[in-house]
């Protein structure tokens, strides 16, 4: 069968039930992928490991057809180049070309939902503590222990980050993924804030422009001005 974009698919093993998954939502496959001279590329069955991913944060076809898709089905794919990596791929090592996937879509579930905006999200309350920097903190839920991270640490967070006017430009929450990262190669707000805290503790910062991004960004598609986060801090090292 063709979609109206050229996707070709064949329905190898029916589904258990009408459910489709929806562009926000996170699926777990298994899935084998060749080039159309019969090179496998990539296989999450040989690797023994489930793939889990959100459905609008992969490859055109691959987001078109997992729509299609229920709980239990196995499809095999016939996606055209631009649908998938291009004729040329502009990624290191992508694969070029109609690539033909076999995959089974073995669960999904809805995207969490995005934490609520903070009321004091224009402005840090007067209960906020101020560094000497201009940063302001609210601890949120206490931590255990009493060792913090340093500069050089790699640390492992939740986080959501709002504009002053309540707009949500990031949250791993919603991708349902912590992220993990060495704390002195993210803005100078962050470095400073996340060695105040503590394992298990969650907190509010409001940093101001100069620690963050500036008033006018260099950077396409950061935030400007003064950025809100709550951060969790899950783990140290």
């Amino acid at each position: 069968q063709k979609t109206a974009s050229g996707l070709a698919f064949k329905v190898l093993t029916p589904g258990k039930d009408k459910e489709h998954p929806g562009p926000d939502d996170k699926v777990k496959v298994h899935y084998t992928g060749w080039t159309t001279d019969g090179k496998m590329f990539d296989s999450s069955v040989l690797r023994g490991e489930p793939a889990s991913f959100g459905v609008g944060g992969v490859i055109k076809g691959w987001t078109e057809a997992l729509q299609l898709m229920s709980k239990g089905e196995k499809r095999r794919l016939w996606i055209p180049g631009n649908l998938a990596y291009g004729d040329r791929p502009m990624q290191p090592g992508a694969p070029a070309g109609m690539l033909v996937f076999d995959v089974e879509l073995l669960d999904f579930a809805p995207a969490p939902k995005p934490p609520p905006v903070p009321k004091d999200v224009k402005a840090p309350p007067k209960a906020a503590k101020k560094t000497p920097s201009g940063l302001a903190y609210e601890v949120l839920q206490k931590g255990t222990g009493t060792e913090h991270p340093k500069p050089t640490s790699r640390v492992t967070v939740h986080y959501t980050g709002w504009t002053t006017d309540g707009k949500m430009f990031d949250s791993s929450i919603v991708r349902d993924e912590p992220i993990t990262f060495p704390l002195g190669g993210v803005i100078k707000g962050w470095t400073e804030g996340v060695q105040l805290m503590v394992k298990g503790e969650k907190a509010r910062f409001w940093i101001p422009a100069e620690l963050a991004y500036g008033e006018k960004p260099t950077r396409p598609g950061a935030p400007a001005g003064m950025l809100v986060f709550d951060i969790e801090l899950l783990d140290f090292r």
